[in-house]
């Protein structure tokens, strides 16, 4: 981003996301427990894994991405992923995504991560409301974004989530700065 593309916490190093992660995030991409509330996963080979990251990678490299996708380093190891897409005039709202591979559940990462990358929005570009997705049922979801702050505006159907044929209920949070 504008200030700089590493973002780091008191436990955190928050960084682009890049090919040398491919491993490490194919370990959660593809895991049915890690995304089984996850619209766009689990990935079924490392190549779509790959893809991925080599179309963040090219985004990073943008005058002026729409989307930023970061690696979550803890203790030196790649533990999840958090993302910001910027709405396309680039300066209104922003939403975020997040994941994390289930070993480093329950450890706060997710919630610590999204406060450092609003901050860094904040100050880099100005954004003053964001957004994020999740299943009605993605209980730990819901959780982080009531603990940064978001307040749930909408809940309704029409979500089908990657591994499941069956129509599923989605929530949208918010928070306006």
């Amino acid at each position: 981003m504008k200030n700089g593309n590493i973002i780091k916490t008191d436990r955190l190093m928050i960084v682009p996301m890049e090919l040398k992660y491919l491993q490490s995030t194919h370990e959660y991409a593809a895991d049915l427990e890690n995304t089984k509330y996850m619209l766009n996963l689990p990935n079924e080979t490392l190549d779509e894994t790959k893809s991925f990251i080599l179309y963040a990678e090219e985004e990073w490299k943008k005058e002026e991405p729409m989307f930023f996708e970061y690696a979550i380093i803890m203790d030196g190891m790649h533990v999840g992923a958090i993302s910001l897409y910027l709405d396309k005039d680039n300066t209104a709202w922003a939403e975020l995504g997040w994941t994390v591979n289930k070993k480093y559940w329950k450890k706060g990462i997710c919630t610590e991560a999204a406060r450092a990358l609003i901050k860094n929005a904040i100050e880099s570009y100005g954004i003053n409301r964001f957004i994020a997705h999740c299943d009605s049922e993605n209980l730990a979801s819901s959780a982080v974004m009531e603990k940064i702050g978001m307040v749930k505006i909408d809940e309704y159907g029409g979500r089908f989530n990657k591994q499941s044929t069956d129509e599923r209920r989605e929530c949208l949070y918010e928070l306006i700065i």
